[in-house]
């Protein structure tokens, strides 16, 4: 959409402003708050690519606010936040034409890892202390992806890493147990529980189906179900 140069550049300073916050929230290992933020600059985005193009002559190669999505949503277990940039690509081709790398590409990856992240994180539900090195032999694919998860998992305070002979011990961290609010994505109901809990399929209590419930970064204003 074409935008007077106001415009564009409101939506340039809108989206420094953003990513500035995001690195912030990075820094201080609040992942969640970084993610949020991150989704928050993509209304920004088209307005700041015409802006750097009008000034530079040409558009940036990466999109900060994409990129963040994409490092962090797979090991967040957020599949909703996936599903909105396949919608933002679809929707704004501006970003897959002037960008260097293949968007679309690194969204197929993306999609991968979070599946590899959420059968490790079953895994690691079912056999607690379960060692690093034979992961591979318990989830197949390669065992240098499965320690480069667990090794993000334990900088961003998710899993605990305990030497033993040679590997680790990988166990959750207590703060899993953590109440949290989630919604059913097929009928809104709002549920509440450990955030754990929500991690893998559920049978929602309301419509009943099957579904991966997304944990809510804010209290909604509805009445939750225990």
């Amino acid at each position: 959409m074409a935008m007077k140069k106001a415009e564009m550049e409101s939506h340039a300073a809108e989206y420094r402003v953003l990513m500035c916050t995001a690195r912030s929230a990075l820094q201080e290992r609040r992942y969640r708050e970084a993610l949020d933020l991150a989704l928050s600059s993509w209304e920004h985005i088209d307005g700041m690519m015409q802006f750097e193009r009008k000034r530079t002559r040409k558009e940036p190669t990466t999109v900060e606010g994409i990129d963040i999505v994409l490092k962090h949503a797979p090991l967040l277990l957020d599949f909703q936040s996936l599903d909105k940039l396949d919608a933002l690509l679809k929707s704004q081709r501006r970003i897959e034409r002037n960008t260097s790398h293949n968007m679309a590409e690194k969204l197929v990856k993306a999609r991968g890892l979070i599946w590899d992240a959420h059968a490790m994180w079953d895994h690691l539900e079912r056999h607690p202390g379960a060692r690093e090195d034979q992961l591979r032999q318990a989830l197949g694919g390669d065992q240098l992806q499965w320690r480069s998860v667990a090794e993000a998992w334990e900088r961003m305070g998710l899993v605990s890493r305990t030497p033993d002979a040679g590997s680790r011990r990988l166990s959750l961290s207590t703060q899993m147990t953590e109440a949290v609010l989630a919604k059913c994505p097929s009928c809104g109901v709002v549920a509440r529980g450990a955030k754990a809990r929500f991690l893998g399929e559920l049978t929602c209590p309301k419509c009943r189906a099957t579904v991966l419930f997304v944990i809510l970064s804010r209290r909604p204003g509805t009445d939750a179900k225990e």
